[in-house]
């Protein structure tokens, strides 16, 4: 097949429409892979379906063009399937997949083929896909969560937020935490850097060099970082990097936000916030140090300069942490909290619910 560029354009819009039928979408490959020589035989393999399926959608294109990829035949699409048979892909989909097959999540042919053989439901992987997309479901996706246990979590969280949307006039308001064991990684060989048509590319192998502690302070109004790296993380250390991090607002009202390590309440600590009663610290509920905006400063800090750095000692990953907090307070901002501590009680009590729910079942 000879196509044109805007033909090869409009194809490959359909193909990787979101919105676009996935039968259509389908087609669109077909097609395209056809336009590109590719053998019959390889196209069916590759998409997972018929040769049959790979003459029709041509044929279909010389036919009608894209029009013809998208429409459907009078009675076909998705009133083909019952309404039952929807609401089971749904309801199986929220469910673990059973033991005996050794899956952790379900793909869109595991479901079929599941379906298919265990509940006499035959369906497509192409109608699964669909479903998911229209649902918005993502099994293939997950994510981490934890409930702190801290008697005190409401207040503690009432607190903390409380300084972030309404904090006392004229006080300074100071988020402060370790990052811990940075590791100084070099990579076996150069990295290949960004050409056309190619991104960065780095060995998978890597030389560890050693680790440093970066102690780093949020400044809560103005956005702007305060940080200092050691090699070892201890109480002594903590206190002196806390003395530096409050040293440029002598005088004022500080309040200091941070998590509940054992170094953060040493009795060192303890007798100089004795002797500077002009700062309180807040802490943040056990297990729940996201409540501390360091922290979004800290992956930030990951992802835009530590992953994918290389480092032939320790000293060029301190010297690179450090041009990146004076370069981040060139153009400080700081973060905007919207959350209220009663929305943010209002999300963990559903979670709280759903979890019981999901013990009781279990437990039946």
């Amino acid at each position: 097949m000879d196509l044109s560029s805007e033909q090869i354009d409009e194809l490959r819009e359909l193909a990787g429409s979101r919105h676009a039928p996935a039968d259509a979408a389908l087609r669109a490959r077909l097609v395209l892979w056809t336009a590109e020589g590719r053998r019959r035989k390889d196209i069916a393999e590759l998409a997972g379906v018929a040769p049959n399926t790979v003459d029709r959608a041509k044929a279909r294109y010389l036919v009608g063009g894209i029009a013809q990829l998208a429409s459907r035949k009078p009675g076909g699409g998705r009133d083909q399937v019952p309404a039952t048979t929807r609401a089971r892909v749904i309801a199986l989909t929220k469910t673990t997949p059973p033991t005996e097959s050794g899956l952790s999540h379900w793909s869109t042919r595991t479901l079929v083929n599941h379906m298919k053989r265990r509940e006499g439901i035959s369906v497509s992987w192409h109608y699964v896909a669909r479903i998911w997309r229209e649902e918005n479901l993502k099994p293939h996706r997950n994510g981490t969560f934890k409930i702190s246990k801290d008697p005190a979590f409401a207040d503690k969280v009432a607190d903390v937020v409380g300084l972030y949307l309404a904090p006392p006039g004229g006080a300074v308001v100071l988020s402060i935490d370790e990052k811990t064991q940075i590791q100084a990684l070099d990579r076996t060989q150069p990295v290949l850097p960004v050409t056309f048509g190619a991104g960065e590319k780095r060995t998978h192998d890597y030389v560890r060099h050693g680790t440093t502690n970066l102690f780093a302070a949020l400044n809560v109004h103005t956005g702007e970082v305060t940080g200092e790296c050691r090699p070892s993380r201890n109480g002594a250390s903590f206190l002196a990097f806390l003395k530096k991090a409050t040293k440029p607002h002598a005088g004022k009202e500080i309040h200091v936000v941070l998590d509940n390590l054992s170094t953060h309440t040493t009795p060192e600590v303890k007798a100089w916030l004795e002797k500077n009663p002009h700062i309180r610290f807040h802490f943040t509920p056990i297990g729940s140090s996201w409540l501390n905006q360091i922290e979004i400063w800290f992956g930030i800090l990951t992802r835009q300069s530590i992953r994918r750095g290389t480092f032939s000692s320790v000293n060029v990953l301190v010297k690179q942490i450090r041009d990146y907090i004076n370069s981040w307070n060139e153009d400080a901002n700081p973060f905007t909290w919207t959350a209220s501590a009663e929305e943010i009680l209002a999300k963990v009590r559903v979670v709280q619910t759903n979890m019981k729910k999901l013990v009781n079942n279990n437990s039946n």
